[in-house]
């Protein structure tokens, strides 16, 4: 998934997703928290695939994915492309009205637009994008 875009929450919670997001995570996906402050989204492939791969790990190793089960909730989109992000989730991630949507390859974030501004100002710099290539050996 890949791109940036800009949506506010309503009143009730909902979030329109981006319609090229939308293709990629289907009708209906999972949203988690995520490492950093901001939340995650996985298309059911996905999640059925990082599951498994959690199914995999030691009892020990399961219960430190505790957290990324315990708060997931599983979003359907409405009629107008929006989904119901529940209170637990908005309050991990400090969403109150602004939101930027990333995409991250194979999954999309949501962060507080703020937040996210913050971020993207370390993450873009030459240096940074230099460091990351040569971390990776492009």
């Amino acid at each position: 998934m890949t791109g940036e875009y800009r949506h506010s929450l309503d009143n009730k919670g909902r979030l329109f997703i981006p319609a090229k997001l939308r293709e990629e995570l289907g009708e209906v996906f999972y949203l988690t928290i995520a490492v950093d402050k901001c939340l995650s989204a996985y298309s059911e492939e996905s999640w059925r695939k990082f599951s498994a791969r959690v199914e995999e790990m030691s009892y020990i190793k399961q219960r430190k994915m505790r957290p990324l089960f315990a708060y997931a909730a599983k979003c359907e989109l409405d009629s107008q492309g929006r989904i119901i992000i529940p209170s637990h989730l908005r309050e991990y991630a400090g969403l109150i009205k602004n939101v930027t949507v990333v995409g991250c390859n194979n999954h999309a974030e949501l962060w507080d637009e703020d937040c996210w501004a913050e971020v993207h100002s370390l993450e873009i710099t030459p240096e940074n994008i230099a460091s990351v290539m040569e971390e990776l050996e492009f």
